[in-house]
This record gives structure tokens, sequence and C-alpha cells, in this order.
């Protein structure tokens, strides 16, 4: 399991079962031996955005961590999707939180599954309005960088150094393309 086991049922309060449902599905669920539920444990979506600046989109927006994991590292504006939102929704509202941007969106550019922690991570492409940034607390610094000035090795996670390294081998030349990476 990637998270936590559930313990109990979300529906009666009853101590859950791990065992295949009577459903014929194939896989181990929590299943309520009370009421009946079962209970799916999903991925968890991550969403964000690469946002650049310039005429080529030259430099990248990242913003330093206030918040664990990885405090004091660099990232792209991104944090888990909310119920209720689509996972451009989610991305822009994080780039506003994170970063006090102003952008346009543009398409989907990268998703990475990180199977590892049942998460799926979305980056889409942004392109920034202004070089006047409001991070909120869970950013200590929104800064632009160019390919050659990027703190590879303080980048927080495999995802963006990914999503980064795909959008600057794109940029470089001169087309951008949709990608999908498996991080183990």
């Amino acid at each position: 399991m990637h998270r936590p086991p559930l313990n109990h049922c979300r529906v009666c309060g009853t101590p859950v079962v791990y065992r295949l449902p009577d459903d014929g599905d194939t896989k181990t669920r929590a299943v309520c031996p009370a009421c009946g539920t079962v209970h799916y444990e999903n991925p968890l979506n991550v969403v964000g955005t690469v946002p650049v600046w310039g005429a080529t989109g030259e430099e990248v927006l990242l913003c330093k961590r206030n918040i664990e994991p990885r405090r004091g590292k660099w990232t792209l504006p991104a944090g888990f999707m909310e119920m209720g939102e689509t996972t451009a929704e989610g991305a822009a509202r994080e780039t506003v939180e994170e970063a006090g941007a102003q952008f346009e969106m543009q398409g989907l550019f990268s998703v990475m599954n990180v199977v590892s922690v049942g998460q799926v991570h979305l980056f889409y492409r942004a392109r920034l309005l202004s070089t006047d940034f409001n991070p909120g607390y869970e950013t200590m610094e929104a800064r632009l960088f160019k390919e050659v000035d990027i703190p590879w090795d303080e980048i927080a996670f495999k995802t963006v150094k990914e999503t980064l390294r795909c959008y600057f081998a794109d940029s470089r030349a001169g087309s951008f393309n949709m990608h999908t990476l498996d991080i183990n």
C-alpha cells in the first residue's frame, strides 16, 4: 500500500476488512463487514504548471518550498488537485497560491506516473504575463531561471526535474510535445 491502510468504514465507522469483494473484483479492497461498502483507494493527482517568461520562453518560474516535504528546495508551482476542479483549474489555482503569478494557461505538457507513492503528476505549460510575483505561505521565494542557472541539485522532486528537462529540450527543438513518463 502507498498510504496507511483504511481502518474504518467511511459510511458507518465499523472496522474494515481487507479482502476480495463479493462482486467479482480481482483486487483486495477495504470492505465493511457491517454495511458492505467497498472502499476504493486510488492514486492522487498532483497538478501544476511550467510558467515561462520571454519571447521564446527562455526563463522558467520556480518556487522555493517553505513547507515539507523538501523545504528549501526548488519546484514548479504544483500541488494536490481538489474535488470539484479540473486538472487545468487545479494547476492554475496552485500557480496562483504558490507563486502569485499572472499567466495564461496553455496545453498539457507532461504526465508523470509515480506508482511508488500512488500519485500522477500533470504539468501544463503557462505563459507568464508579468514578472511580478506574490508568493503564498508555502513559498519562500518565486524566481525566474534560465536553463543554465537552474539549481538542478536543489530541485525538490524528480517529476519536476524531468518536466524541466523535457521543457528545455522541446524549447531548443522549437516544438512542444506531450510527455508521459514513469518515475520509479
